[in-house]
């Protein structure tokens, strides 16, 4: 049987082409997302290593423990097989640009302490140039950034902490691997005192201590040994843990599995040209297996040489898939990683045994599994029946499916109406839909058909009736075309329409969330310094400026409150923000708490009452030295109706002060300009900070922004998305192909009957479009409601449906039909008439 199988695979050859390069792209897609993730993980852990070669274990803490201090450390590095010991600071430091501008992005940018040894050097930040720095005033940089922001050892640079910028002398310029520089971001160095006034958790604290063993000291006997004098809350880790916890990044796993999952939605879109391209094989081969049946070939051997074949042709395409997908993982790597500097990723492993086994049973697996049905139908047909060229499907069958198809699409839509807001569910009545759908597009090919019959024949005439008539003779094989970019442009469309709607309710919230004229932030990643309120005051034409903290409290009868700390004068003076007292009067704030309307009556409070609770404080940041703060004693003087922005609470600034200071994050500072003056203000404020990391928006920037940052995800999500429609469209090229074989005889006796090779060509081209778009206007209807769907269900939700968009999938799969028409086209014009009206070309 093997050879029997070889020998119809290398006859039939290129019917099989288009089919395995779909499962070769699919293929291609799997091993190189396993390949990309693989090295993600053995870069995470060199990285991990290379950035800290001195640490052979770790001591941090460990839920609402505190971090260790200078005590610790010494007594840790008093202890015996301890060559010295290291207190680690890192956060956030943004280094800034000669233009102004940040040199990385934001998430990467950090800043660290340098540690010099008895030669004045820090294993951990090895000088290329220069020195590292010893007093306040002075930084290091690496030496990547360095060169991108074009700074020399001497210049005076700009670095932003804690939202501060602070002016400092570029003593030295490092060479690193660190994580940071991976994701394309800076590290900047500071001297020891600087980084712990500017970095530490806390005061007289460290992010953690470090240890070095000495030579015959094992790491596992090092912990053992600090595990025995370790305080509550505290936790060792050797430098295998900590090089294991770096391969196994959260975000490595998630970007693994994102890939993963289109990578199956292009193997599941290559099942549908598999699944077709064995269908219409079985149908011109009916007489030849009808003769092995004659001949004593039982229905499991016909099966069986139908699977086999299959299994060779995956086979053939998972092998050369798995070669092409290191390209893909080369490939992703580059889309994924910084523009420039140190790698974050390992060398790939060309012959990972396990990613090549994946591959193989990927593809064989796929390609078995999508011919199967097929191969059951060629195996069922009776020998005398099979002598017969063209087994037409019975009319019963069409009925049954029909029915099956209402009944399936019905429940999809039941589903997705009851799922609104939950993803689950919304997937799952997305998956119901699309497979009622495919099941009715048979019904709903002849439908539309029969509708496109009278446009197209007043506008192309005896071709445009003889192509929908193709369409129409075959509906299992049209839906088999049609329904890969069904799904396909479902996917698309879902997506462009939930982006697009949550685009939109983003932008309406920002905008809405704006109480007054000009609201300043931070980017992500970065902190507001303490002083920018004051800073801004002092401008001419700001009428009002408030910091705004948030601090949380767990109340007497155990309910918890969020409440916002702002500055009391600017909120009672009634210039700030538009709040509308109920009762009582915001000029006492200073002295009590205000209250929305909503969680007076919740609570049941009235003016006069007293709120009383305790603060909820950072776990990995505990106050020290702060009681008065921490506590929540307050008599309500306003119930009030104001943006969510400035509720459900409002305390003054000094009930939450420590040593004089308002403690906590300031998350923003808003400011009311003088009439008029709002662009103005903006601009002055701009120039006055001058703090590449603040952000200064009106009511419009915040809604433009808050648009603009769904952009770069569409742009993601297409492009893995265009892959699945590249074997959609591969789809549609393999059905007209192979029906250029089937109809050799009746094209060649059109041509006999006059129709011209042009004629043949707009025929097939005619019959290609109208397949496409009937695929693309399932999936167009489909995905649109699931994207509605999947947003409707949120509060304060805009459904914006992108018409443009969704009329350019359209358009664009037209297009695909055109161009998927072109190779068959010529092929059949090119067949000569005497030999096509003489039997088939094989």
């Amino acid at each position: 049987m093997l050879r029997t199988v070889v020998r119809s695979v290398l006859r039939d050859r290129h019917r099989f082409v288009l089919p395995a390069l779909a499962v070769l792209i699919g293929v291609a897609c799997v091993s190189g997302s396993l390949l990309y993730t693989q090295s993600l993980a053995l870069g995470a852990e060199r990285l991990q290593r290379a950035s800290r070669p001195d640490v052979s274990v770790e001591v941090r803490p460990t839920g609402d423990g505190a971090a260790p201090g200078e005590a610790l450390r010494r007594r840790l590095t008093a202890l015996p097989g301890v060559v010295a010991g290291r207190g680690t600071l890192r956060g956030r430091a943004f280094l800034v640009a000669r233009d102004g501008s940040l040199v990385g992005p934001p998430s990467a940018d950090v800043g660290v302490d340098f540690v010099p040894d008895t030669h004045g050097a820090d294993p951990r930040c090895p000088m290329a140039e220069g020195r590292g720095p010893r007093r306040p005033g002075e930084v290091a940089v690496d030496r990547w950034s360095a060169g991108r922001a074009g700074y020399r050892v001497g210049d005076r640079v700009r670095v932003v902490v804690g939202g501060e910028v602070h002016s400092a002398r570029l003593t030295g310029v490092f060479t690193v691997d660190d994580p940071a520089t991976a994701a394309g971001g800076t590290v900047t160095a500071f001297d020891g005192a600087t980084a712990r006034a500017l970095l530490a958790p806390a005061p007289g604290r460290y992010e953690s201590v470090t240890l070095t063993a000495a030579p015959g000291t094992s790491p596992a006997a090092l912990a053992r040994r600090v595990s025995r004098i370790l305080p509550r809350g505290l936790a060792v880790v050797t430098r295998a843990q900590l090089d294991a916890e770096a391969a196994a990044a959260p975000d490595h796993k998630k970007l693994g599995t994102l890939l993963l999952l289109f990578a199956g939605i292009a193997l599941f879109v290559s099942a549908f040209l598999v699944g077709n391209t064995f269908t219409m094989l079985s149908t011109v081969r009916a007489r030849e297996h009808a003769l092995l049946r004659a001949v004593g070939a039982s229905r499991r051997r016909v099966l069986g040489m139908v699977l086999a074949e299959a299994a060779v042709v995956g086979g053939l395409a998972a092998v050369a898939g798995y070669a092409l997908g290191v390209g893909v993982a080369a490939l992703l790597a580059t889309l994924f990683g910084p523009a420039a500097g140190p790698a974050s990723t390992a060398p790939l492993d060309v012959l990972s045994p396990l990613t090549l086994l994946t591959a193989l049973c990927v593809g064989v697996g796929c390609t078995a599994a999508a011919a199967y049905v097929p191969a059951l139908r060629a195996a069922a047909v009776a020998p005398v029946a099979a002598l017969r060229t063209d087994l037409p499907a019975p009319a019963v069958a069409l009925r049954r499916r029909n029915r099956i198809g209402l009944a399936v699409t019905a429940a999809g839509a039941l589903l997705m109406a009851a799922g609104k807001g939950d993803l689950g569910v919304l997937c799952l009545a997305t998956a119901v839909l699309l497979a009622g759908l495919i099941l009715l597009t048979p019904a709903l090919a002849r439908a539309v058909t029969h509708l496109l019959r009278a446009p197209l024949r007043r506008l192309t005439g005896v071709r445009g009736t003889l192509a929908l008539g193709n369409a129409r003779r075959n509906p299992r094989r049209t839906a088999a075309t049609a329904g890969a970019l069904t799904v396909c442009v479902a996917l698309v469309s879902a997506v462009t329409v939930a982006l697009s709607s949550l685009s939109a309710t983003a932008g309406r919230q920002a905008e809405a969330a704006m109480p007054t004229d000009l609201r300043i932030t931070a980017v992500d990643f970065a902190e507001i310094g303490t002083r920018t309120a004051a800073q801004v005051a002092r401008l001419p034409q700001v009428a009002a400026v408030s910091s705004v903290r948030a601090a949380d409290f767990r109340l007497r009868d155990g309910s918890y409150l969020e409440t916002v700390v702002v500055d009391p004068h600017a909120v009672s003076a009634g210039r700030l923000a538009g709040l509308r007292v109920r009762s009582g009067d915001l000029a006492g704030l200073a002295g009590g708490i205000a209250v929305t309307r909503d969680l007076a009556r919740e609570h049941g409070w009235r003016v006069g009452d007293r709120v009383t609770g305790s603060q909820l404080s950072d776990e990995n940041a505990p106050p020290e030295g702060a009681s008065d703060s921490a506590a929540l004693d307050r008599r309500i003087v306003a119930v009030y109706d104001g943006p969510d922005a400035l509720g459900p609470a409002l305390l003054p600034e000094s009930a939450m002060t420590q040593g004089g200071v308002p403690a906590g994050e300031v998350t923003s500072v808003l400011v009311r300009a003088e009439p008029g003056r709002t662009a103005a203000v903006k601009e002055e404020i701009r120039r006055a900070l001058h703090n590449p990391v603040l952000l200064v928006e009106d009511r419009a920037d915040a809604g433009r922004d808050a648009e603009r940052g769904f952009g770069p995800l569409l742009s993601v999500l297409y492009a893995m998305l265009s892959v699945t429609l590249a074997v959609a469209a591969l789809g549609v090229a393999n059905t007209m192909g192979m029906a250029v074989f089937e109809r050799t005889r009746e094209i060649g006796l059109l041509r006999a009957v006059g129709l011209d090779r042009a004629g043949v060509r707009s025929m097939l081209r005619v019959e290609s479009v109208v397949v496409s778009a009937l695929g693309a206007g399932l999936g167009i209807l489909a995905g649109g409601a699931a994207g509605v769907a999947a947003v409707a269900g949120q509060h304060g939700a805009v459904i914006a449906v992108p018409w443009a968009a969704l009329l350019a999938l359209l358009v664009g799969a037209g297009l695909v039909g055109v161009l998927a028409s072109l190779g068959p086209g010529v092929r059949a014009a090119r067949v000569p008439v005497t030999r096509a009206v003489g039997g088939e070309v094989g």
